[in-house]
């Protein structure tokens, strides 16, 4: 049976769904059901917001989409990896009942991120510490980015634009990178990947995202590795060429 498909878009610390603006625009344009997703840890630093805050919200557009026969396809950007993957648990077509005739997550596309384990929270991830590109203010719950965040995100958009980006940047929930992993989970594993390395990455660096990949195919990825010149956000510097990444992406998905 077909289902439709609707795409759900996972931003990444920081930021608010409107870096998926470009790519939803094209995908709304060819009748996708697009639905951007703002991450609580992103609206409030208060401790009682954390990562499952963030999987839980992606969690409900996902059951709201599958419950009504629709298939889906997530995509998901730098932290926003580990909150879209933790968030398929259970829905996708290899872990459904059988007769199951609801709607499932069909694939995750992923740009410039890592592949969530479980229990272990992002800092951990990192080794423990933050990298030297931004802080863990703890007694505030933030996470002030320390070096230009053009430099680190937007190096290759124009500067103007460049500037606008950084200034749309929100205050970051430290809690989201330490708190709330007890419902992580590797989705990464029920569903098809396609990984889009980001070549000329400052945010994180393009050798350990190779790496990253490589990881997950020996445990077990089924995972489609693409590269991109472009910083880390190529949703806004290459908006056409992950717009066509995408489109052959649902095309392999729908045929898996």
């Amino acid at each position: 049976m077909m289902h439709k498909i609707s795409l759900i878009f996972v931003p990444g610390a920081w930021h608010t769904p409107d870096c998926w603006g470009k790519v939803v625009s094209a995908m709304e344009a060819q009748d996708y059901k697009c639905i951007p997703i703002t991450l609580p840890t992103t609206q409030s630093t208060s401790k009682s917001v954390n990562f499952s805050t963030d999987v839980n919200a992606v969690r409900e557009a996902l059951i709201s989409e599958t419950t009504q026969g629709r298939d889906v396809v997530i995509l998901v950007h730098s932290y926003g990896g580990a909150v879209g993957a933790s968030a398929i648990k259970g829905l996708s077509r290899k872990t459904a009942e059988a007769g199951d005739d609801k709607g499932h997550v069909i694939g995750l596309f992923m740009i410039g991120t890592g592949f969530v384990a479980p229990g272990m929270s992002f800092l951990d991830g990192i080794g423990g510490k933050p990298p030297p590109t931004w802080d863990a203010d703890y007694e505030n719950n933030t996470m002030p980015i320390k070096v230009d965040p053009i430099n680190m995100l937007y190096h290759d958009l124009p500067e103007e634009e460049g500037k606008y980006w950084a200034g749309k940047l929100t205050n970051q929930a430290l809690t989201s990178v330490t708190d709330g992993y007890e419902v992580s989970y590797e989705g990464w594993k029920d569903v098809p990947v396609w990984y889009i390395v980001t070549a000329e990455d400052r945010a994180l660096p393009v050798e350990v995202q190779r790496m990253f990949a490589q990881s997950a195919e020996k445990a077990g990825a089924d995972l489609t590795l693409q590269e991109i010149a472009s910083s880390h956000s190529p949703m806004l510097s290459k908006s056409k060429e992950i717009v066509k990444f995408l489109e052959d992406a649902v095309v392999a998905f729908t045929r898996s």
